[in-house]
């Protein structure tokens, strides 16, 4: 095969993957292998609302981005903050920040990829838990109508509600992401929405009621969406207490086991689930712990739509257990396992496709 032919059927696959976020009304998924598959790039999450860009946060590189499209990821989960996009609630955002996330959409979107839009902020505004004034239901749900119509219908682009809501009821939380759902589809986005749950939105919590008033497994088949256009955002870590802040994974077992367990529950309601992080350092545990769970989403690619791995991005501390940011050109020992599985999967893109749900 020719380079010019190379390039020409990466982008046949490139605009596959980015159709596949947007869709008419009444729209779902069908896909043989899984469509989105690619990693976090931190970086514009970092300090504080008054943090300078380039000395307190980043956006990433287009080497860093570079680096990823070529190793055959399809996809970037973006964080960013809340407070510096929209710095007063209810107001417009600010201008200079909304052009450094386009710009780096862009940048994304030029090398083939799609786009995760991540507002990192745990269900939190500065330090105000949502739903306590003025961080209200209300207030989430404007955020939303304002990101929505910079970014409506833009293929190539899933809105992800939440980073991490925490210390949060589940019956609290699935009221804010029912507002902010009907918020974007009020301005006329169809894009696809991913919806967490509280509690971390942990796999292998899905089903406990750990904070009082209901399992995320019980309480988030409230969502709501007009479009039906949504999949559950899920997260989960190796190590014993699924943080992702350990070396060791020592919680691989339960990993798996509720990585199953949210298959099982996504296929019994009929729903679709998103890995949006997942990780572990570079030891033959933990590598051996990423292959089981990237197993178990290859397994079930009719529930799963795919995954994020935490964490790159240009400034992510070397460090860091489970960065998988190059170093002095060579690829960490995790990459080399999701490079492996994104090489048995080479093709997937063209089979992403998006059909009407069975009445």
């Amino acid at each position: 095969m020719t380079a010019s032919m190379t390039k020409s059927l990466r982008r046949l696959l490139a605009a596959a993957v980015m159709l596949a976020f947007t869709t008419e009304a009444g729209g779902a998924f069908a896909a043989t292998q899984l469509c989105y598959r690619g990693v976090n790039l931190s970086g514009a999450e970092y300090g504080e609302r008054g943090g300078v860009v380039n000395v307190n946060y980043t956006y990433p590189s287009e080497r860093t981005v570079r680096y990823f499209a070529e190793k055959g990821m399809n996809t970037i989960r973006l964080p960013f903050r809340w407070e510096r996009l929209q710095p007063v609630l209810g107001a417009p955002f600010d201008g200079n920040e909304m052009k450094r996330l386009k710009d780096a959409v862009d940048l994304i979107q030029k090398h083939g990829m799609a786009v995760v839009l991540d507002p990192h902020n745990y269900a939190y505004y500065d330090k105000i838990q949502l739903k306590q004034p003025p961080a209200t239901d209300l207030a989430f749900g404007d955020f939303w109508a304002r990101l929505a119509v910079e970014f409506s219908n833009r293929k190539g682009v899933a809105f992800g509600l939440m980073n991490e809501p925490h210390d949060l009821k589940a019956p609290d939380w699935l009221e804010l992401a029912n507002t902010a759902i009907r918020s974007i589809r009020t301005v006329g986005a169809r894009n696809l929405i991913l919806v967490p749950g509280t509690n971390w939105t942990g796999a292998h919590s899905w089903s406990a009621d750990v904070l009082g008033g209901g399992a995320n497994g019980t309480v988030m088949l409230g969502v709501r969406d007009p479009l039906d256009f949504y999949a559950f955002e899920f997260h989960q870590y190796l190590d014993s207490d699924s943080s992702g802040t350990h070396p060791v994974c020592d919680g691989t077992d339960k990993a798996v086991k509720g990585m199953n367990d949210v298959t099982d529950w996504l296929r019994k309601n009929g729903k679709r689930g998103f890995l949006g992080e997942f990780g572990g350092a570079a030891n033959d545990d933990c590598l051996d712990g990423l292959k089981q769970v990237l197993s178990v989403m290859d397994a079930n690619s009719d529930v799963w739509l795919g995954w994020t791995y935490w964490a790159a991005g240009d400034w992510w501390p070397p460090e860091e257990p489970l960065n998988v940011q190059p170093r002095n050109g060579r690829d960490k020992p995790q990459m080399k396992v999701l490079a492996e599985d994104l090489s048995r999967k080479s093709s997937l893109a063209a089979s992403c496709a998006l059909v009407r749900p069975a009445k």
